[in-house]
């Protein structure tokens, strides 16, 4: 299961009439720890941002999916509300999750939902849409793990056991 890091970050940018204006942003990034969330800001940040930046706050997020579409970039998070039956006691319990998704407006936010959720085995309401302040989202990427191993003489494992058998 993906954890993701909401992650404040503060830094001066220019505006229109050249004037630098201290500004705080939002990200999100999948991440298994505050180290790493905090590391991936830095390394992606920094080629974005031009002078220093500062990550003000990281916390863990109550987000458990996010549905990116290319053809927009506002985030919209949206409550889910289902229920499921305990197992032991045969009671219905109401599960609460939170998910973004990317639209244009709240409208489309509301159909990608329903459009992303439809295989679910249960019904499901959207009780709440609102615009999130999310700037930008980095999931995470297989490719930059295998980028960070150092070099030498890394073989697959299924190689290894082949020739200690």
């Amino acid at each position: 299961m993906r954890t993701w890091f909401l992650c404040k970050v503060k830094y001066a940018k220019e505006n229109e009439e050249g004037l630098l204006k201290n500004i705080s942003e939002q990200y999100m990034v999948d991440a298994v720890s505050f180290t790493e969330a905090e590391a991936i800001i830095y390394d992606r940040l920094g080629s974005q941002i031009r002078g220093d930046f500062q990550v003000t706050n990281l916390s863990k997020s109550n987000i458990v999916d996010v549905f990116y579409y290319e053809d927009a970039d506002i985030w919209y998070k949206c409550k889910i509300c289902y229920l499921v039956a305990d197992a032991d006691s045969g009671k219905e319990k109401k599960v609460t999750q939170y998910m973004i998704v990317t639209a244009a407006d709240v409208k489309e936010a509301y159909d990608r939902i329903q459009e992303s959720l439809s295989n679910m085995l249960v019904s499901f309401r959207i009780p709440d849409i609102v615009e999130s302040p999310i700037v930008e989202v980095f999931p995470y990427e297989k490719d930059e793990v295998a980028e960070q191993l150092p070099e030498g003489n890394f073989r697959p494992l299924s190689e290894v056991e082949e020739d200690q058998e």
